[in-house]
């Protein structure tokens, strides 16, 4: 089949949806799909350099207009990117955009019978904690959101998540959680990895994981296949201690003692010298490792991205 019939037979099928279609992994994502079949993008932000064949909905989830879309068209399924992370938000604003807004999500799906729901959500809601194991796997505790508040509402939502796994069985409801996210994406990993000069935390040196944001897209797409439902750890290629990550991109890096780092992590948040909330010390200090074993078997996917190929794209 020519590449105009696959994609004409991916309309006939109905369009994806993503939200949050405006961020970087958004538009990754948008570019991707809109080969395979018609994309609507639901963001707030302006989209202007979006495929001629997306269409653009310049509304949050709550309005009225993107209930009205899921009520006229056919949708054959729906990527969720839209979490709020950031942590200068009140957490008024985190609740109604993330709780509420994904809440109503829910509620289109279940009413209008879409039949596949992909939840973007983070393997660093299982929490930087010292009394982690060396692996982590979807079945243990979200607990980050004992010791940073801020998290929350993304918890929250991967509950939701959960909770909608079970009470409508017709949707293939799948949570993907990845550990950092790294490349072009403006995160916090990133920036922390691509910044000149870098904090550690004196006599801690935890394992972390990182993944590329291009294997992310493909485990999305995994994840849309038919008969695929459940939640998903996703790690990068590797683990390795933050000391050597540091040292093969050249950083810089000066050490700050642990009780010296949430006051002065607190205080630079407070100046705008840093948009690292406190509490995000503890993944300088704890790993938080995940087991994606499951990915791997059931999804059938592998990240592509070699460490070499991520290290030389920070650098």
């Amino acid at each position: 089949m020519t590449e105009r019939g696959k994609k004409q037979a991916g309309e006939d099928e109905g369009a994806f949806v993503v939200t949050g279609a405006c961020g970087w992994l958004g538009k990754l994502l948008v570019r991707r799909l809109h080969r395979q079949g018609r994309v609507i993008g639901i963001d707030r932000r302006p989209f202007p350099d979006r495929p001629k064949d997306v269409e653009h909905v310049p509304h949050d989830l709550r309005r009225k207009k993107v209930h009205d879309l899921f009520r006229r068209e056919r949708i054959r399924a729906v990527v969720h990117l839209g979490v709020m992370h950031d942590p200068r938000k009140k957490a008024e604003t985190h609740h109604v955009w993330n709780i509420e807004g994904f809440a109503k999500l829910l509620e289109y799906c279940s009413a209008y019978d879409v039949p596949k729901l992909v939840l973007m959500s983070s393997a660093s809601l299982y929490g930087g904690r010292p009394e982690n194991p060396q692996y982590l796997t979807e079945e243990a505790p979200l607990m980050a959101a004992s010791r940073f508040g801020q998290v929350t509402d993304q918890v929250q939502v991967d509950m939701l998540a959960q909770s909608f796994f079970w009470r409508h069985p017709g949707c293939e409801t799948v949570v993907l959680r990845p550990c950092s996210i790294v490349g072009r994406v403006g995160n916090a990993p990133s920036k922390y990895l691509k910044a000149r000069k870098v904090p550690v935390i004196m006599g801690f040196d935890p394992m972390v994981q990182v993944i590329h944001e291009n294997d992310v897209i493909d485990a999305v797409e995994a994840a849309l296949r038919p008969g695929v439902r459940g939640v998903f750890n996703l790690a990068g290629p590797t683990a390795a201690p933050l000391s050597s990550l540091l040292g093969w991109l050249g950083r810089e890096t000066y050490g700050v003692p642990f009780f010296l780092a949430r006051p002065l992590a607190r205080q630079a948040f407070k100046l705008k010298l840093t948009d690292f909330p406190a509490e995000e010390v503890d993944y300088l200090q704890f790993q938080c490792l995940v087991d994606d074993a499951r990915a791997r078997g059931v999804l059938g996917w592998t990240p592509r991205t070699t460490m070499a190929r991520i290290l030389e794209e920070l650098k």
